[in-house]
């Protein structure tokens, strides 16, 4: 089983904190959905669909901005390349380009799940992030979305702002509840160089969040989703049970999955399970709509040792953690007497517990999840 993932480059304007590949003209989206469709369509009969697909993702960018009839007709020549066994279909949208009649528009096209990037409910927040949409429209979104008969659907909130008290975060939380999420992902704040707020801090006008204060925000998020029976099960993400992204746990587990659109990454395993590779597209809409732009922008060949790195980092982020026999027998990794004491450590810090063969993160763990990961690989 393997999933796909579709990249939709165009947005309105540029959230201050987004560091993927976006254009905001969109005078090219028809000429895109036709060059998608025949990127997905030079995939027949290679070795990429061999395998069932179980998952797509239509990230972006924004792909709201497309029509449910440009969505459908990428969802049809999907069908035509590929072997399907769908368990979700995740669409991105922003409340600002939601309406009753899309959505259901985008159930005729196949979509099961929609994926809301709200962030805050605070005006102010908002204006800081360069979000498109208003509070009004994100109430109006939400209200639409939860009445519209998807299977399931989630809701994106950034915590760790500067200025944002802890009062300003519980008011976004308890306003979310209203709506009964099935499923939220809520981030901590992140400032990268090449963004808007990565300009910023490099010119001193704002600060990196405080690593306490987003602990005391992380608490927040983890208790009041919690107390409304939606648990966390990744570092960013909660759900009600059942909910649980499928796609999303698919990168976590090191499954193949192939991407399309320009700046689409691409994960896949060799033959024999000995190595990987994982590419990307070019980031570049203009070479990519001439047929130009390199598929393999950025490649890496994966050996079993990256890669048990790597599902060490993505699998403690998680709180069902790594199973340190799965590491031996799939990837030929074993921890040393040093990382057995190093563990041990972190489990009598209450940062780590240990079940059998299974290692995972606390609550407290999960907190600095990347520290802990980062002293066990090197």
């Amino acid at each position: 089983m393997s999933g796909l993932y579709i990249h939709i480059p165009f947005c309105k304007q540029a959230c201050s904190y987004c560091d993927f590949y976006f254009v905001t003209r969109q005078n090219e989206k028809q000429n895109f959905v036709d060059q998608l469709i025949s990127e997905i369509r030079s995939k027949k009969d290679s070795e990429f669909n061999k395998e069932k697909i179980k998952t797509i993702y239509f990230g972006g960018g924004t792909p709201s901005l497309l029509s449910p009839l440009q969505i459908e007709n990428i969802m049809q020549e999907i069908e035509q390349v590929f072997d399907l066994d769908l368990k979700e279909v995740t669409l991105e949208m922003n409340p600002d380009d939601v309406t009753s009649d899309y959505l259901r528009g985008l159930k005729e096209a196949g979509i099961t799940r929609s994926s809301m990037g709200v962030q805050s409910f605070d005006e102010n927040l908002l204006r800081f992030m360069n979000r498109a949409h208003s509070r009004e429209e994100a109430l109006a979104c939400l209200d639409i979305l939860s009445n519209s008969g998807m299977d399931s659907f989630t809701v994106d909130l950034i915590y760790g702002n500067p200025g944002q008290t802890p009062e300003m975060l519980e008011k976004d939380i308890d306003t979310l509840l209203g709506f009964d999420p099935p499923h939220v992902s809520a981030y901590s704040l992140t400032i990268e160089p090449r963004t808007r707020l990565g300009k910023q801090l490099e010119l001193g006008r704002i600060l990196e969040p405080e690593d306490d204060k987003v602990a005391v925000h992380f608490d927040l998020v983890v208790d009041k989703l919690g107390a409304a029976g939606i648990k966390q099960y990744e570092v960013s993400n909660y759900a009600r049970t059942g909910h649980e992204a499928v796609h999303n746990s698919a990168y976590w587990s090191h499954e193949n999955y192939l991407g399309f659109g320009p700046g689409a990454h691409s994960f896949w395993w060799n033959e024999d399970k000995s190595s990987a590779r994982r590419w990307s597209n070019e980031p570049d809409l203009k070479k990519y709509l001439s047929g130009s732009g390199n598929q393999f922008f950025e490649e890496e060949h994966l050996t079993l040792s990256d890669l048990a790195e790597e599902r060490i980092m993505l699998g403690l982020r998680t709180v069902v953690g790594i199973d340190i026999e799965a590491l031996k027998s799939e990837y030929g990794h074993d921890f040393g007497e040093k990382h057995r004491k190093y563990i041990s450590e972190k489990e009598s810090e209450g940062k780590l517990k240990r079940e059998n063969s299974r290692v995972y993160l606390t609550r407290e763990g999960l907190k600095i999840s990347d520290a802990i990961v980062l002293d066990l690989i090197s």
